[in-house]
């Protein structure tokens, strides 16, 4: 049997027995609630980081759709400027080939009433003439055969379209006659030749053309007048 001394001694051992346990176990709650404490700020703590590093993908993102766009407007303004570019250099070519084609157009223009000249000269009639003129009229003839020749190789070419439909496009009608034997608005006669150089009419001709529908008009108003 144990005495007194023993048995307060075994109680005294489990008293402390039981307080280092109660101390361990709250010290190890103590500690968990710490470690929880600092796992939950991690937590949030990453959150956070995560919170801003989204904020800082989307303003990216958005920053990079910025860009696109502006990427896309510059883009086709730089297609623009090139289109542009081709169609002004395609419209200086096309002037200065037009430049080129019909650059000699003021000197052949005043060239033209040369020519008229020299066919008013050789028109005349040889049998009236003395030997001495009609060898000037033949020397006159060459020359004109040969400045049509150096106008023909420059791309000039008359206009003489006597018997065909009148066309306002190469012709002036400066007078009109009206004969049953040639259609209405054909060239009856040219007065004075027409030019073009090359594809373009430097001189329109000057024609008499026929008109019988106005001969017919005017002719049944005539007639109404004198029945009236």
């Amino acid at each position: 049997m144990m005495n007194n001394e023993e048995k307060k001694n075994v109680n005294n051992n489990y008293h402390k027995n039981s307080n280092y346990h109660k101390n361990h176990e709250f010290k190890k709650h103590e500690n968990h609630n710490d470690d929880s404490r600092k796992l939950e700020e991690e937590i949030n703590k990453l959150k956070s980081e995560l919170n801003e590093s989204n904020k800082e993908k989307n303003e990216l993102i958005n920053k990079n759709k910025d860009l696109e766009n502006e990427n896309t407007k510059l883009t086709s303004k730089v297609r623009e400027c090139g289109a542009e570019l081709v169609n002004y250099r395609k419209r200086k070519d096309e002037e200065v080939s037009s430049m080129l084609k019909y650059a000699n157009k003021d000197l052949i223009t005043d060239l033209i009433p040369v020519v008229d000249n020299f066919e008013r000269a050789i028109k005349l009639d040889d049998n009236n003439l003395t030997d001495e003129l009609s060898k000037f009229l033949s020397g006159f003839k060459m020359m004109y055969s040969e400045l049509v020749s150096i106008l023909e190789k420059y791309g000039v070419t008359s206009i003489d379209r006597r018997g065909e439909e009148f066309d306002p496009n190469l012709e002036q009608a400066l007078m009109t006659d009206s004969d049953k034997n040639f259609k209405n608005d054909e060239v009856l006669e040219v007065l004075l030749k027409g030019y073009k150089l090359k594809d373009r009419v430097i001189r329109p001709a000057t024609v008499k053309i026929n008109r019988i529908e106005e001969s017919k008009k005017d002719n049944k108003n005539n007639n109404e007048r004198n029945d009236k």
